[in-house]
This record gives C-alpha cells, sequence and structure tokens, in this order.
C-alpha cells in the first residue's frame, strides 16, 4: 500500500512518530497513524487516537 502524508506529522517529531493521517492508493480508504488505545478488536485492527486537529487538517487537505 503507498501512502502519502496528508495531515499531521509535525516536523518537530522525531522518527516520523507523531499522529499523521496519510492518503492511500486505495479508493476511499485512508490510513491513520497514532497511539495505541487499549480496547477489544477483530484481528489485524486496532484503535489508534490523534489529536482533534490533525483530522481537522485532513478534512481541509482532501476538501471535505
Amino acid at each position: 500500500m503507498q501512502l502519502v502524508r496528508i495531515a499531521g506529522g509535525d516536523p518537530e517529531c522525531r522518527n516520523d512518530d507523531c499522529p499523521t493521517i496519510y492518503a492511500t492508493d486505495e479508493p476511499g480508504v485512508i490510513a491513520v497513524q497514532g497511539n495505541i488505545v487499549e480496547h477489544r478488536t477483530p484481528d489485524g485492527e486496532a484503535v489508534v487516537s490523534i489529536p482533534e486537529s490533525v483530522l481537522r487538517e485532513a478534512v481541509r487537505a482532501l476538501g471535505w
């Protein structure tokens, strides 16, 4: 899967470990990088937390 950063990824972060939202090469699919939240999920899935500001930035970048 190809990822293109559309929000987050603050340049102040070290090792690219900041909450970030990516567009993917799959139509209609975005990817989110954040901190893992302890919550039961199906195998192969995870719940992550991201700042609201990153989500708002992504919405603006996508023109929604």
